[in-house]
């Protein structure tokens, strides 16, 4: 059984956590929902559902997650529920013997209201420190903060030049790097990282102790928007520097180069070198594992306009008194920098995850 590849997305939250419950029930997956403790923009429940297809004894694991960024999840969600329907790939990863955990909504509440935040305002995938110690200080956000969420929306033409010098002195990659790397400053701020734990970290290390500590190997393909260009998925290698790890998941998902996997840690990549990542998680809850994890990260709008609909997002949160055509207005441009509304790049989107996902396989079981 196979769906029509554009059935497989929403536009809601609701409807996408409606398709992959059934899509994983009518395919006999295992399921367990946690649910969020608030609801979502329509009352509806919230939860990271989480669907295993295959042994929970299975020696090789596959997770396949959506929504750490909330709005990302219009994407992965879509690339989880045609999976669910795949019954080609199903059938090659029975074969292979590779239990696959798809865990649906990392950030639920995000993905309901159209935000990249948790409900605590924090980057889920900035947010994963050990708040018992010193945590980093990022100095050029601070120098930024001010000029990025200014008391007015849209910016003034002061604000927009301001902006512009500190590119012109600083490069956009300085400029990208201070926005995005993670502070943990300014509560209210962008990309900020938390001081505890989310719900959505302790829950994803609840999941990851319930499903992967009978593993020996485990892959991890968490899916992203909003870098790079346009429907193109750069794969970016997850997991700490570790030259075994990296060289591991360049042979399972390069493609002999024809797609590439890149690094923060030598520059290659798309990302800036970031803190406090969610992959990290796997190295406390399932050191029994030997861990290759990447994040797909699909392309939609250029840098400045996914940083500009961010700063957006982030003025509205701070201005809940903004007239209701400008949230509106900014709520869309939040959509539209994180999923691209056609059918040309949903195709890109699944070709390219899928081809990831039997790569992994693949890798997994050492064909």
């Amino acid at each position: 059984m196979t769906m029509d590849m554009h059935l497989a997305f929403s536009s809601r939250y609701a409807a996408a956590r409606i398709k992959f419950l059934e899509a994983a029930a009518s395919a006999g997956m295992a399921l367990r929902s946690f649910e969020h403790p608030l609801k979502g923009v329509d009352g509806e429940t919230l939860a990271m559902d989480v669907a295993l297809d295959g042994s929970p004894d299975a020696e090789n694991l596959f997770i396949i997650s959506s929504a750490c960024h909330g709005v990302e999840g219009y994407c992965g969600s879509g690339v989880q529920v045609f999976a669910a329907h795949d019954a080609e790939w199903r059938a090659k990863t029975h074969a292979a013997g590779v239990a696959v955990l798809y865990i649906h909504a990392l950030n639920p509440h995000g993905f309901s209201y159209w935000r990249r935040t948790t409900h605590e305002n924090v980057d889920l995938n900035r947010n994963f420190q050990d708040f018992s110690q010193a945590l980093p200080v990022n100095a050029a956000y601070r120098d930024l903060h001010d000029l990025l969420l200014p008391p007015q929306w849209p910016p003034t033409p002061d604000n927009q030049a301001a902006i512009a010098a500190y590119i012109e002195g600083f490069g956009l990659s300085g400029y990208q790097a201070a926005v995005s790397r993670g502070q943990y400053e300014f509560a209210d701020g962008m990309f900020f990282g938390g001081d505890k734990p989310t719900w959505s970290n302790r829950t994803l290390r609840t999941v990851l102790q319930a499903f992967g500590q009978k593993a020996k190997r485990i892959a991890w393909m968490d899916l992203h928007t909003g870098l790079g260009p346009s429907g193109v998925g750069e794969r970016i290698f997850a997991c700490r520097d570790e030259p075994a790890a990296l060289a591991r998941a360049r042979l399972w998902w390069d493609g002999g180069g024809a797609t590439p996997v890149t690094s923060f840690y030598d520059g290659s990549s798309h990302s800036a070198r970031l803190t406090g990542l969610m992959w990290s998680a796997m190295y406390d809850e399932c050191p029994q594992a030997q861990y290759t994890g990447i994040a797909m990260e699909y392309g939609t709008l250029a840098i400045l306009e996914m940083i500009a609909a961010l700063r957006a997002d982030h003025w509205l949160h701070l201005h809940p008194e903004a007239p209701d055509e400008l949230k509106i207005a900014i709520k869309r441009q939040v959509l539209d920098a994180f999923y691209v509304d056609t059918d040309a790049w949903r195709e890109h989107v699944v070709a390219q995850a899928r081809q990831a996902m039997f790569q992994a396989v693949d890798g997994l079981s050492g064909r």
